[in-house]
């Protein structure tokens, strides 16, 4: 609705309006909030008892916090309160500047990455891609706990010839979950998630390599066969770390743009003598 916080705005359009003179709400000290300032955290979803009750909190929090930030200024110790001062005016610099740079970096930044530089840096530092978690290979699948042909499954898993995964692919339907990606590596924990009767203690005995297993719950059955296994502190292998390798690349761009345009925005207004440095010896 147009039509809010009508004790406080006289129609949907004077709230927009640039007037010659603010118009006040409220006032603290010589601290004044004004009209304009309220106005764009007005909704239109609101309605008139919503935004009337909206504003009359909004002055009473501005209200407070004034007062308070007055007894503050009066009360706290001159030293803290410079010490405030130049937290505040540290933060409001890094604010705008941090919000600059990313808007240059965003614009600037290259972020095209092809796979031979991926593979490059991976080969360059693979003794630093040790893995922190047990990786497999596997397919499975999750069948209702009364599935009728539950050995014919069983069989096609473990064969696993063209026709077997013809035949699994045209049932699919009635699997409650299916992973026939055997060429993916996925970490154990992702594994026990899709997995439940999979966990901690029992993992090392059927995440082997080459090992068939089936596990029930009071529902589901599930039947599944791990074709590779990596160990925690094996090297990750590049398919599973390539995502990672492709943030590090661009982390670096970034900070080597960053590095960049803080030098060159030195050195542009060394020369335009907007910047020197007193005491220097020449």
């Amino acid at each position: 609705m147009c039509t809010v916080a009508l004790a406080f705005f006289t129609s949907c359009d004077s709230l927009f309006k640039e007037n010659e003179e603010k118009e006040p709400l409220a006032r603290v000290g010589d601290q004044y909030l004004y009209k304009e300032d309220i106005a764009s955290l007005i909704t239109e979803d609101m309605n008139a008892e919503d935004s009337t009750l909206f504003v009359t909190n909004y002055i009473n929090n501005w209200a407070s916090k004034q007062l308070l930030l007055s007894k503050s200024k009066i009360n706290l110790p001159e030293d803290r309160l410079a010490e405030f001062d130049r937290l505040v005016s540290d933060y409001r610099a890094d604010l705008y500047t941090r919000a600059y740079v990313e808007a240059l970096v965003l614009q600037e930044q290259d972020t095209a990455i092809t796979e031979s530089q991926l593979r490059d840096y991976y080969e360059k530092q693979k003794e630093n891609f040790k893995l922190s978690e047990k990786l497999v290979q596997l397919r499975f699948i999750c069948l209702p706990g009364q599935f009728l042909d539950k050995d014919q499954v069983v069989t096609k898993m473990k064969d696993w010839e063209t026709a077997d995964k013809t035949y699994l692919d045209s049932i699919a339907v009635q699997f409650k979950k299916i992973h026939f990606n055997d060429s993916i590596w996925v970490s154990t924990s992702r594994v026990m998630e899709e997995i439940p009767p999979l966990n901690s203690t029992n993992e090392a005995e059927y995440l082997k390599k080459s090992q068939f297993f089936e596990l029930q719950d009071s529902l589901e059955v599930y039947l599944g066969k791990v074709t590779d296994v990596l160990e925690i502190n094996d090297t990750a292998p590049f398919e599973y770390i390539a995502p990672d390798i492709r943030q590090l690349i661009l982390n670096r761009r970034r900070l080597d743009y960053i590095r960049r345009i803080e030098t060159e925005i030195i050195d542009e207004a060394t020369k335009k003598k907007e910047f020197e440095v007193y005491g220097k010896n020449n």
